[in-house]
């Protein structure tokens, strides 16, 4: 990917900012953007695959506990799909266990229905990838049983084959035998051409090693890691995830790159947000107040709206693809605001020292493993 230095990026910046900010005062149903945010040669390779430098996770898309989802969104999702997809975004993360109760899978069957219903450039469709993530439920315990979930995802979305299928968490520390016939699903979706890359989900380094090696072996190759990564959860863990993929040729994914919405700059303690995230936003927010102080800061040197663009910008400047998640037009549009430009070393350094000051980082993913 191409590193633009300070001196080149001003110009296009600024006129980036001024298009979000005009596109925000008139009616946000058409936003319109002029200027590519990113151009072809800084795409990213997940093994076959070209894909934009940040995604979008649809995780909100059919959550009701814990992203308050209701059917009436839809129409706005799909705007939300149509504005990335217009302005160069063309991966999206979902799972076959997003959606709440019967609503399960709902995230996969939106995205399905809005890539058939994309009105945008002839080809550009074709050249969108989709990264879903297959559950490790306890009653999936045979290869076969793997293979039939990814099929079942195919027919949710109606597509022929998926991007990246991805295992979504590791079973090794509680189901060892599990894991082993998980990883032979994996192998046999790929070898029946059900996706063109495969990878995992909160895995740690050790255990990405072994599955690294098993797959390898089997003449699979591991393309992408999906894990937590943002400046809330920075510290040694993250970090050995990201070497143990840079030395294996395997792209990181980071998820929650916003800390479930804290580095977004819009919460206080009195002015939290509702569902179970309060009381986890009412533990942390307290010791961030360097980091925030910090991401706005830089926002404001940059000239950019919002400190999530900062935050953001610093995965893809860490080497990784941030996914934020987006159920809003307003949302979609200052996510945007972090490609087309990169922070310096300095500012790099001021953002991971802001980072380290914070008492409590974010809570890992009950599966991660080591």
């Amino acid at each position: 990917m191409a590193l633009c230095s300070h001196s080149t990026l001003t110009a296009s910046a600024m006129i980036h900012t001024r298009c979000f900010s005009a596109s925000k005062e008139t009616n946000l149903s058409k936003p319109s953007l002029k200027l590519p945010l990113f151009w072809p040669w800084q795409k990213v390779k997940v093994g076959p695959l070209s894909v934009s430098p940040m995604g979008f996770g649809t995780w909100a898309w059919g959550n009701q506990l814990l992203w308050g989802y209701q059917e009436s969104m839809d129409d706005e999702l799909q705007q939300v799909f149509n504005l990335a997809v217009d302005n160069g975004i063309n991966l999206f993360d979902t799972a076959d266990s997003y959606g709440t109760g019967k609503l399960n899978g709902q995230s996969e069957k939106l995205l399905g229905r809005f890539i058939r219903e994309y009105k945008g450039k002839k080809g550009v469709r074709d050249n969108i990838v989709i990264a879903t993530k297959f559950a490790a439920y306890p009653w999936r315990l045979t290869p076969g049983q793997f293979v039939n979930a990814c099929k079942s995802s195919l027919d949710r979305m109606e597509l022929e084959q998926i991007g990246i299928g991805q295992l979504h968490w590791s079973t090794a520390n509680y189901a060892p035998l599990q894991e082993m016939a998980l990883w032979d699903g994996l192998v046999a979706m790929y070898e029946k051409g059900l996706v063109q890359a495969v990878g995992v989900s909160n895995y740690g380094p050790k255990q990405l090693e072994k599955i690294y090696t098993y797959l390898n072996n089997r003449g699979v190759p591991l393309c992408s890691a999906q894990v937590q990564f943002s400046l809330l959860s920075l510290g040694d863990e993250q970090m050995e995830v990201k070497n143990m993929c840079d030395s294996l040729g395997i792209q990181l994914i980071a998820y929650s790159p916003l800390g479930l919405g804290m580095l977004t700059g819009k919460y206080t303690l009195s002015n939290l947000p509702s569902g179970p995230r309060s009381l986890l936003f009412r533990q942390i927010l307290p010791g961030l107040e360097p980091l925030l102080r910090c991401l706005n800061a830089i926002a404001s040197r940059r000239q950019k709206t919002m400190s999530q663009q900062i935050a953001i910008n610093w995965c893809i400047s860490r080497g990784t693809i941030p996914i934020p998640g987006v159920k809003t037009i307003r949302q979609t549009q200052e996510n945007l605001g972090a490609l087309g430009w990169r922070l310096s070393k300095d500012e790099i350094t001021q953002l991971e020292d802001a980072a380290l000051q914070s008492p409590r980082k974010m809570i890992q993913n009950v599966f991660q493993t080591r």
